[in-house]
């Protein structure tokens, strides 16, 4: 199903909406936290279904990874037990990417056919093609799917992302012709191109052709600085619909963020918020924090004093330092609750400004905070 992006507000590029899809509508800018294995690390749905900045943003949309739910437990055994949202107990929207990512990163063989790869669990021989992504994901069930598509790190020569780009704009081609569940899951397309403006252009344009329902910019934030991809997004942007969602895959520092809204992007996803949490790292409008200094060991505090979070309403730093230090896995859940309501508070803060036309002062007072951050990466 065609997914139509309601636009309610602009301020130059930037804009606001709601996106309908046949489970619910989104609103847009949006983060999605990334439930890898059908969870959040150290968070359950219930947690995060919990969570909600001040301005009533929560988690609407969360993603699933398709290569390590097609392993462990097996697409079928979700289907089974009632598909992906009743499996991991999630009642709201869902996006699963295609595996692509994670297969990538394990140095696969590559034809025109497919990815072979071996499993991480098992060492198991496997073969990814592009009919078998977009059926698997069928029988996960989100409300999104991703088709297969090459992403090659950066920095790469102009001949391994020309390869890719080919590649992918084939395997886009017979994705879009297999994906038979169409009455209820919008399939993305995704542009790639590294950071040469021209492949960007053109992996756009073929993309297009292919009618997605619903446009995504992969091979980003894989190596390149902030500083060469928005360039490369840019001339991706330039030639997707300006009607129809877009989505920037795996970025979720905060000043990437808010340039890529300035861009025109409207959906992220990154395991940034939830890895930070799990090492102690908390995030505030005045930066990171590093929860394990000691000079929080006697701290009442909270993280934050304007976090609606449960973990700011009640628990100190001193006693999150405790947490920390003596190895306690609620650590990691209490962070991330924070973190994840952070994220949600900021990308509530961006439709705000949106809406009211000071868009440019908040993108301002985001980099003057968090400039020395880079792009977020990677998988959790």
């Amino acid at each position: 199903m065609k997914l139509t992006l309601d636009i309610t507000a602009t301020d130059g590029s930037a804009r606001t909406g709601t996106v309908a899809t046949s489970r619910g509508a989104f609103r847009t800018p949006i983060f999605m936290p990334v439930a890898t294995k059908g969870t959040i690390r150290s968070l359950m749905t219930h947690d995060l279904a919990a969570l909600a900045a001040a301005d009533g943003t929560a988690g609407e949309v969360v993603l699933g990874n398709t290569y390590h739910l097609m392993l462990r437990p097996g697409a079928d055994v979700v289907a089974d037990l009632g598909g992906l949202h009743r499996f991991v107990g999630w009642d709201q929207l869902m996006l699963t990417d295609s595996g692509g990512y994670q297969v990538f990163s394990l140095e696969p063989k590559l034809h025109d056919g497919g990815a072979e790869f071996r499993s991480t669990y098992d060492g198991s021989t496997h073969l990814l093609t592009p009919e078998g992504a977009v059926a698997t994901q069928e029988l996960l069930g989100a409300d999104i799917q991703m088709v297969l598509d090459v992403c090659a790190p950066l920095p790469s020569s102009r001949e391994a992302l020309r390869e890719a780009l080919e590649l992918t704009s084939a395997w886009a081609a017979r994705a879009r012709a297999a994906h038979r569940r169409t009455d209820d899951q919008a399939q993305f397309g995704i542009v790639q191109g590294g950071t040469e403006l021209d492949l960007r252009k053109e992996s756009a344009q073929r993309t297009v052709e292919l009618d997605f329902d619903g446009y995504a910019v992969g091979g980003l934030s894989v190596g390149e600085t902030r500083q060469e991809m928005l360039p490369a997004l840019a001339a991706a942007l330039e030639h997707l619909p300006v009607d129809q969602p877009r989505y920037l895959m795996g970025v979720g520092d905060p000043v990437s963020i808010v340039e890529a809204v300035a861009l025109g992007i409207d959906m992220f996803d990154c395991v940034l918020p939830t890895r930070l949490a799990r090492h102690g790292t908390l995030l505030t409008d005045l930066g990171r924090l590093n929860i394990k200094r000691s000079e929080f060991a006697r701290s009442d505090d909270p993280v934050d004093a304007s976090c609606p979070c449960a973990t700011c309403a009640r628990y100190s730093r001193g006693y999150l330092r405790h947490l920390v230090a003596v190895g306690e896995t609620s650590a990691a859940s209490l962070c991330s609750v924070h973190n994840l309501t952070w994220m949600f508070t900021l990308v509530g803060r961006v439709r705000a400004a949106i809406a009211a036309g000071t868009f440019d002062s908040l993108r301002s007072d985001v980099a003057a905070v968090w400039s020395g951050s880079g792009p977020g990466l990677g998988d959790s």
